[in-house]
């Protein structure tokens, strides 16, 4: 239990940190229909993006009013999909004197979404409906998701801008550590993985080490999981992981340039991994 708070409060510290470095990177964007690193969205679409993101976030603690009958999908149709839609009718939301805004946004509600979750247990549990109409996570995983929308989308816009951006390992480590055990189960490509059973021991370097058990269509996360026998063991730097996770970094490049290594009993089912997990 000490280990989760510490990792908790280390997430919240890098989350404040990479706040105002986020806003800054806002405010410095030239040309807001410039392509970004996600295309087809453009530099003002992925700051639209942080927007709501940040506005989702928020809202869960402070009860800031979303219509969320204007934004949610009908029905609770699989998370890839759902997500697909929410944010496409989310960054339809903001217009131009908005997305010029977008820095300012972020940082206010970067600190009130810190303010509103100071001293809560990392277990608190926080309601998602842009995930699934009844999906609850806990508090750590939302920080940590929070940190990892504003890392990956910071460096979309600084890929387009043009502009300096950097995630450190340190960084990728606790979006690592917080997010996979409770988000990778979700986003498991369920018509891949039908039939399918692997075990990954997948270690981080400096951690965290996550079991990864896929088994005809489904898959669990677990940390530190206890002694046993596994397919395949995935060695991996974290910013480079996290990178192939999120497909900012083609596997290939990560392989050839020996940031990501297979070994174990059958190693050449590490690229299965990639392809089991799908991603919005």
């Amino acid at each position: 239990m000490a280990a989760e708070h510490a990792e908790h409060e280390a997430t919240r510290a890098a989350l404040r940190a990479v706040i105002p470095r986020l806003a800054q990177l806002l405010r410095s964007i030239a040309d807001m229909d410039a392509p970004s690193g996600v295309p087809p969205w453009t530099v003002g679409d992925v700051g639209a993006h942080l927007r709501a993101c940040y506005l989702a976030y928020c809202s869960a603690f402070t009860h800031e009013f979303i219509d969320w009958d204007r934004l949610l999908p009908p029905g609770d149709s699989p998370l890839i999909e759902r997500i697909t839609e929410v944010n496409a009718r989310a960054v339809a939301l903001f217009g131009t004197d908005q997305r010029l805004h977008a820095g300012d946004f972020v940082a206010e509600h970067g600190e009130m979404f810190l303010q509103a979750t100071e001293g809560l247990a990392p277990d608190t549990p926080v309601n998602v409906p842009w995930y699934g109409k009844q999906l609850v996570i806990t508090l750590g995983t939302a920080t940590g998701l929070v940190l990892s929308e504003s890392l990956l989308h910071g460096l979309d816009i600084a890929r387009g801008a043009r502009l300096p951006w950097t995630i450190a390992p340190g960084e990728a480590r606790l979006v690592l550590g917080r997010t996979m055990p409770a988000m990778m189960p979700l986003v498991v490509n369920t018509a891949k993985a039908q039939g399918v059973s692997i075990a990954f021991d997948l270690a981080i370097t400096g951690g965290p080490r996550l079991a990864v058990v896929v088994d005809d269509g489904t898959a669990t996360v677990t940390r530190d999981a206890s002694p046993r026998r596994y397919d395949c063991r995935i060695m991996a730097a974290p910013t480079p992981f996290l990178l192939v996770s999120y497909r900012r970094m083609p596997l290939w490049k990560a392989i050839a340039t020996g940031r990501v290594r297979a070994g174990g009993r059958k190693p050449w089912l590490g690229p299965r991994l990639a392809a089991l997990v799908s991603s919005p």
